[in-house]
């Protein structure tokens, strides 16, 4: 994949998941490639686009998540999972629902 289509796949993943979390009244501000999702709690979830691996990156207090494209989706490098089943799983543990 080059870099052209890394980007628009990234962008187009940023986009989806920026309008779930919109779509479930949690607190999300975007800048650039970035979003920094917060909660009521003070808990806080970090998704970038990391264009040097061609990756987008998840940050949040249980650790951090690589996720490159692989056979039409977000699959991380280290244990296989699914980018959006991820999100889903980090939104329920801080007591909230997101759809994808």
């Amino acid at each position: 994949m080059n870099e052209s289509e890394f980007n628009q796949l990234a962008d187009v993943a940023l986009a989806r998941i920026e309008t779930a979390i919109d779509e479930c009244g949690v607190d999300c501000n975007r800048s650039g490639n970035l979003l920094e999702v917060e909660f009521d709690n003070g808990a806080k979830i970090i998704i970038n686009r990391h264009d040097i691996n061609r990756e987008i990156w998840v940050a949040a207090k249980s650790g951090g998540f690589h996720y490159a494209w692989q056979d039409g989706a977000w699959i991380s490098q280290r244990d296989g999972s699914d980018l959006y089943a991820k999100l889903t799983e980090l939104f329920t543990a801080q007591g909230e629902t997101i759809g994808f």
